[in-house]
């Protein structure tokens, strides 16, 4: 698969389902966009002011999701597992409609929006991809979260969390886009506590919630009947959603992130931290055929083997 050009999907395509902090049932449609339109969404439930671009500065909220919201108050939240799975298969520019407040979160992971884009197909574009690439390491730290990137040809993550409950403890991993499998992330699904959830449910969030779109950890133990998916399925999911958070860069980024006890908010954060106060420790680049060799992503979108 080209990493030279942009990429948009073949075909319209259309999923439902029910959102993981409204409870509500919402319709989507992804459709083919043209060079350079980037990922918006489009509020069809309202018939002006209704798009929203993919942008990081539109991330009015990040309270245990990525919100999005335009100049004129029309929102869109959990945006980050639909975003993630756009950015493994490559996809630049799409606009997606919805007809409420919420991404549907399916069953809580990246799996199902990964099959929902391989069924929508890839197009290929003539623009040329941009990427930005970091040239100086940049750190930024807020109490006891820490996050820093550095120079690499690749997009790496080095990501450790850290909870006291003896299930999820402290669990690290480190996943190279470009070059590693990313079966396990991709199925990797959000999590909570099981203790969190009343107060959760009544800031108004989780309202649609069940075992069935998220992992419930209960002291020491795990309430899903088929327990998790993987070993390390909290911190895949982590960076899972930290990936779906990056992509509101407008680039490609080619870096190697390292991240302790981060989230969504903190993402935000550092995303602010490079793009507004680094511009002198990156370029934006794109790549000739030669160049984008050594650095050819997987072909993720046409030969994944996604688990049932």
């Amino acid at each position: 698969m080209s990493k030279i050009y942009q990429n948009t999907i073949r075909n319209v395509v259309t999923f439902k389902g029910n959102g993981l902090h409204s409870g509500k049932n919402t319709n989507v449609k992804l459709i083919p966009a043209i060079e350079n339109e980037g990922i918006n969404f489009k509020r069809i439930d309202f018939n002006e002011n209704n798009t929203i671009k993919a942008d990081y500065k539109n991330v009015s909220s990040a309270t245990l999701c990525t919100t999005l919201e335009n100049k004129f108050g029309r929102k869109v939240s959990t945006v980050e597992h639909l975003l993630a799975a756009l950015y493994i298969c490559d996809i630049d520019n799409v606009t997606i409609e919805i007809d409420n407040e919420e991404i549907p979160i399916l069953d809580g992971s990246s799996k199902e929006f990964i099959n929902i884009l391989k069924n929508a197909g890839i197009k290929k574009q003539t623009a040329r991809k941009k990427y930005l690439k970091i040239l100086k390491r940049i750190e930024y730290q807020d109490k006891d979260k820490k996050i820093s990137i550095e120079p690499s040809s690749t997009f790496e993550v080095d990501f450790e969390l850290h909870y006291n409950n003896k299930i999820i403890g402290n669990q690290r991993n480190k996943i190279n886009f470009t070059k590693d499998n990313l079966e396990n992330l991709i199925e990797s699904r959000t999590f909570c506590l099981y203790e969190d959830i009343e107060k959760i449910k009544n800031i108004g969030l989780a309202q649609g919630g069940s075992l069935d779109n998220a992992i419930v950890v209960k002291d020491e133990k795990i309430l899903n009947v088929n327990g998790l998916r993987n070993k390390k399925e909290f911190v895949n999911h982590k960076i899972l959603d930290l990936a779906g958070d990056f992509i509101l860069a407008g680039y490609n980024i080619l870096g190697k992130v390292e991240c302790y006890k981060g989230g969504h908010e903190f993402s935000n954060l550092f995303l602010r931290e490079i793009l507004d106060k680094n511009k002198h420790n990156f370029e934006i680049i794109e790549f000739k055929e030669k160049e984008t060799k050594k650095i050819s992503q997987k072909g993720y979108f046409t030969g994944l083997a996604v688990n049932a």
